[in-house]
């Protein structure tokens, strides 16, 4: 081996021995190795072009492709969403209907079923009583009367023939007997007249129905300042007085059908719309809708209710089930904005059927909606729409 100190310039030599070419191989070999990670590197940023565009070494933003659907406007039927109070369908308050008096007996509870005429509370009568059977004592008086009359006029026809009694005095008797004929007729009337007061001291039913209230007990003195005693829904029918505004009572057909929920119950049951306001309130522009409903426990006069109606024909945007998304804040979706950027838009849902549903409020039906990649995807994120037709969308989403 042989050493040297330094060249003709001064500068150090670089030392070399047995094994100096295999160490400048693997040197080389790593560069090599070094060269084409970087090299692949760049391809993968560029996204892997092979058309030898000079690339800055900046990683290109990837634009996701998304299928977007324009859902246009269609004939759909119209669901109305009300909120309203559950009430007696036809509501009677039942007072006192004559002079009244001391209660003696309340002889029904709220919720028992009663049938017309039937005696809900009595009042004392028994002064009533004293009277009535004095007058009729008078009745049986005149009555004798009138056959006493009666019988001197028959006497005295018989023997105006004969010159013993003079007509005038014939016609004395016949006046005498129709006096006495009036003066039964008017006790039949006070007769009748306090049978008639006595039978109104009872406290009575107007027409069958159900009892909703009592506010009277025995003891208590009523009259005709009493107010209402009992109020009771005929027949036992409840309607829901839902407010609606007056762009959802436009074309709302009496007939409708609708689907009402108590508040705190999750049953629903149906009802028919049977009135329709025909005046709209100037302070708050609602008016209401009346939908009748068959008697259940748990429809109770006062609470609270929430209906869903459906009825007449509109036309409404329609989207697949896929498209619909919600969170805390409700239902929405996406759409492609401006610079094809997503854009969440809030929705109000109508009619729901098996493969589409109905936008009661949130599109015009223009807009481009992502029809099922919402899941992955954020407000503000730009992507490359890929427009569907609606039909086959809808088609799709079954």
């Amino acid at each position: 081996m042989s050493y040297e100190s330094g060249n003709l310039e001064g500068e150090p030599l670089a030392i070399e021995g047995p094994d100096a070419p295999r160490s400048r191989r693997r040197l080389f070999v790593g560069a090599g190795i070094v060269v084409i990670a970087i090299l692949i590197a760049v391809w993968a940023f560029s996204g892997g072009k092979k058309d030898g565009a000079k690339t800055s070494g900046v990683p290109v933003e990837q634009v996701p492709s998304v299928t977007v659907v324009v859902p246009g406007r269609h004939t759909v039927d119209r669901t109305i969403n009300a909120t309203g109070s559950l009430a007696a369908r036809v509501d009677m308050p039942v007072g006192v209907a004559g002079e009244g008096g001391l209660v003696t007996r309340v002889l029904v509870q709220p919720g028992q079923w009663v049938g017309a005429g039937q005696v809900l509370a009595t009042v004392d009568r028994s002064v009533q009583t004293q009277t009535a059977a004095s007058l009729d004592a008078s009745v049986a008086v005149a009555r004798s009367d009138l056959a006493i009359a009666q019988s001197n006029l028959d006497r005295a026809s018989k023997l105006v023939d004969r010159g013993f009694i003079s007509k005038a005095d014939l016609e004395q008797k016949a006046a005498t007997r129709d006096a006495a004929a009036a003066r039964v007729k008017v006790a039949q009337a006070q007769l009748s007249e306090t049978r008639a007061r006595n039978g109104r001291l009872d406290i009575r039913a107007p027409a069958a129905g159900l009892v909703l209230t009592r506010a009277v007990e025995p003891g208590q003195i009523v009259g005709a300042g009493s107010g209402t005693l009992f109020r009771m829904a005929k027949g036992g029918e409840m309607e829901m007085r839902a407010q609606l505004a007056e762009t959802d009572l436009m074309g709302l057909p009496v007939g409708a059908q609708a689907q009402v929920t108590p508040v705190g119950d999750t049953k629903a049951f149906p009802g028919q719309v049977w009135q329709v306001s025909p005046v709209i309130d100037p302070q708050t522009r609602q008016g209401i809708a009346r939908i009748a409903l068959k008697y259940d426990p748990a429809l109770r006069p006062g609470g609270f209710a929430s209906a869903t109606i459906v009825g007449g024909a509109a036309q409404a945007p329609e989207l697949p089930q896929s498209a619909i998304q919600s969170d805390d804040a409700g239902n929405f979706v996406y759409v492609i904005g401006a610079g094809d950027k997503i854009e969440r838009r809030g929705v109000k849902i109508g009619t729901v059927s098996d493969n589409s549903v109905a936008i009661a409020d949130g599109l015009n039906g223009t807009e481009r909606v992502v029809l099922s990649a919402g899941a992955f995807l954020n407000p503000g994120q730009k992507i490359k729409p890929v427009v569907q037709k609606a039909a086959v969308a809808a088609a799709g989403a079954e």
